[in-house]
């Protein structure tokens, strides 16, 4: 559960840092996107698994669109 911990918290972070640069517009299709992710994969036998996935590919996507680019780590 400590990965699903940690890719919800820098979801909900990278949304927060990038509400600005992103607009309102931009934050309520993330929310609709991670909606759509929590209800779609409660259908489904391995739901943890699948939204774990799908919350770090909202994460990589958001890293992407409020940086423009991948972060620089050094």
């Amino acid at each position: 559960m400590f990965p699903l911990f940690i890719a919800h918290v820098m979801f909900w972070a990278f949304l927060l840092i990038g509400a600005s640069e992103i607009g309102w517009r931009g934050v309520a299709v993330y929310i609709g996107l991670w909606v759509a992710g929590y209800v779609g994969s409660s259908w489904l036998p391995s739901s943890a698994t699948l939204f774990v996935s799908w919350v770090a590919m909202l994460d990589i996507a958001l890293v992407l669109h409020v940086f423009k680019g991948d972060i620089q780590l050094r």
